[in-house]
């Protein structure tokens, strides 16, 4: 990970860690570097945001980055990651860019950039990026009179993103009750269009954003009160959306939450089922519940680990031809469909196989068994410093040695956070926490936990 950087972009408190004008020298960059790349110097590059308060502003800053720069930007508005790499491999740009902090609070906002091909932008370049915001690169040309570029709007490309989600399915939803938590974010003005459009009856919530309540209380990372709205209302099933809608959780008729994990393993089944799975395998990351591996292992799909972050699982599929894979989080990507995780395309899919295999999402998830989990999160001095300190290293082999084959320990640093993260599976809840909890006191004695 670089200084700005992380597995997802550039995120950070607004304009205490991404300024407006941190925004304007990515936008500065890219214009130039792009620009190279034709003849006239103009590159085409497509923006979109979501819901955030800041996120107009962080807009309005990357637009006088890239045209001063003389670029062309393309504006989707309010929209959705994946619509943006939707965009990205259909429709020529250089490359794309969303303005958005995920899943986390209101305040926090992110610049997540993607190639001509919709998967996240190289290291090299972000490197370079850095470079360039600490003043480490000689100031970039101006482009001057006519070559000064274009802020153009281009509403019409989501318009297309939601048109073409709406071929994927291969029947429609009619009779089906669908419940949407849009978390109020950038999926709030289109997935239920989406739905609609197929037939569903759909009832949503989390549609009504105002620049402070996104992911307030709802969405993917805050799922009980729309376990009971789904229930309370008789749903088939319900949706549940991150802030940008790269990431789609579920809940079944019963009120059960269905994780990424458990997505992928009913959705991987039937692509298996049907002569999809390419490859016959599953991608996911270190993260991903012992229960998914072993239920895989038992129908025999293959699955492949990656490190942390989408970015990886996308790498790795494309490399291998892999048509599915993800996170537990719910980050799911569909090779056939998309190079990046798409919150509505899961969905859509979740629901496409309920129909064609004429059974209720909760008997789909339910032939996996979850492991116990325990994952705590640890506000710490220094991540690096945390992850190679002995003591802890010792305390980590420990529990390692203590599981056996009957459970697991990670201790990873989160890439968008300065935490360090303690997760252990194994057989109860109890041995679980026991474990997170003895690996974070060594941390706490080793006064490596921040005040």
């Amino acid at each position: 990970m670089g200084k700005y950087f992380g597995t997802d972009g550039f995120r950070g408190e607004a304009n205490k860690v991404l300024t407006a004008n941190s925004a304007f020298k990515v936008g500065r960059y890219l214009g130039w570097y792009y620009g190279q790349k034709h003849e006239d110097g103009r590159a085409r590059i497509v923006i979109g945001k979501d819901t955030r308060r800041s996120s107009y502003m962080l807009e309005a800053a990357l637009n006088a980055g890239l045209t001063s720069s003389g670029a062309d930007a393309y504006l989707l508005h309010v929209t959705t990651t994946p619509s943006v790499s939707y965009c990205c491999r259909t429709d020529g740009f250089d490359c794309g860019i969303m303005i958005s902090a995920s899943h986390n609070p209101f305040y926090d906002n992110g610049i997540k950039i993607m190639r001509a091909n919709g998967q996240k932008i190289e290291p090299e370049i972000e490197e370079q990026i850095e470079a360039y915001i600490d003043g480490k690169i000689e100031e970039l040309p101006l482009a001057e009179r006519e070559a000064i570029g274009n802020v153009i709007d281009y509403a019409s490309g989501r318009n297309r993103y939601i048109g073409y989600l709406m071929t994927i399915p291969t029947r429609g939803f009619n009779g089906m009750k669908v419940g949407l938590d849009c978390s109020n974010g950038a999926s709030w003005n289109i997935a239920r269009s989406v739905f609609e459009a197929l037939g569903a009856k759909v009832y949503v919530i989390g549609n009504a954003p105002d620049g402070l309540n996104i992911n307030r209380d709802c969405g993917s990372t805050h799922m009980d009160s729309f376990r009971k709205y789904v229930t309370d209302n008789g749903l088939n099933v319900g949706f549940a959306y991150d802030g940008d809608a790269d990431r789609c959780l579920a809940v079944d008729e019963l009120g059960n939450e269905v994780n990424g994990d458990q997505i992928m393993y009913l959705c991987g089944k039937y692509m298996k089922e049907q002569g999809q799975l390419d490859g016959n395998t599953i991608v996911t990351t270190i993260m991903s519940n012992m229960g998914l591996y072993k239920a895989c292992e038992a129908i025999g799909i293959r699955t492949e680990k990656t490190k942390v972050g989408d970015k990886y699982v996308a790498e790795n599929m494309m490399a291998n031809g892999f048509m599915i894979g993800g996170e537990q989080s719910g980050h799911i990507i569909f090779g056939k469909y998309a190079t990046t995780g798409d919150g509505i395309l899961t969905s859509l899919m979740i629901l496409g196989t309920m129909l064609d295999k004429k059974l209720p999402l909760s008997m789909l998830a339910g032939e996996m068994k979850m492991y116990p989990q325990c994952l705590k999160n640890v506000v710490v001095k220094d991540k690096e410093e945390a992850q190679k300190n002995p003591a802890v290293l010792q305390a980590v082999d420990k529990v390692t040695k203590e599981l056996g084959d009957d459970g697991r320990i990670l201790l990873r640093a989160s890439g968008t956070e300065p935490k360090i993260r303690v997760m252990v599976e194994a057989g109860t809840d109890e041995i679980c926490e026991k474990c997170v909890d003895e690996v974070i006191a060594v941390i706490k004695a080793e006064g490596l936990i921040a005040e």
